[in-house]
């Protein structure tokens, strides 16, 4: 590959020439972190889709270790993750012990009609709701992939959480 400016990292020539660069260290880096190279290889690409996000603050000079530096962060947080997963299955594997025929036909219930309550959203306010709520994403974010104003965002999950209220109070 010929010579690439790195000054402009949000060029489409430049990220690509960091990437070629950067890529199999960084994946090997990870891989040195977590043992699992399709889980190597997620991270990597997560890494560099955040320095994407964050490429007009990115200096040329120290890429590589932004990088690293983003690619160690995103290693801690798959762990971290993983860490609250296994709490939450032990938790709920402690409270099997105690669950009634009865409680698993409610919750199956339940959830069916959790179901029916979030289909009954208008389809806007129910793409912030889930963007929120089930991805975590905060509301400028949302704003952001969905090219709306972070007000929108508000009044479309303020009108989700009203239905999903008003519904689940009847039930209740």
């Amino acid at each position: 590959m010929k010579n690439v400016d790195f000054e402009n990292l949000c060029q489409d020539a430049a990220f690509k020439a960091v990437f070629i660069k950067y890529g199999e260290s960084i994946r090997n880096f990870i891989y040195s972190k977590c043992g699992d190279l399709a889980l190597a290889e997620d991270i990597m690409q997560d890494s560099f889709v955040t320095l994407w996000q964050k490429c007009e603050n990115a200096n040329p000079l120290t890429v590589k270790s932004f990088l690293y530096k983003i690619a160690g962060n995103k290693v801690i947080d798959h762990f971290r993750h993983q860490k609250v997963k296994m709490n939450y299955r032990a938790e709920k594997r402690s409270l099997v012990d105690h669950i009634t025929p009865q409680f698993e036909l409610e919750e199956k219930e339940f959830k069916v009609y959790l179901e029916s309550v979030l289909a009954s959203i208008p389809e806007a306010s129910r793409t912030v709701f889930m963007m929120s709520r089930i991805e975590k994403m905060k509301y400028a974010e949302i704003a952001e992939r969905l090219n709306v104003s972070v007000k929108a965002v508000e009044k479309r999950m303020h009108k989700a959480l009203i239905i999903i209220k008003k519904q689940l109070g009847r039930k209740l």
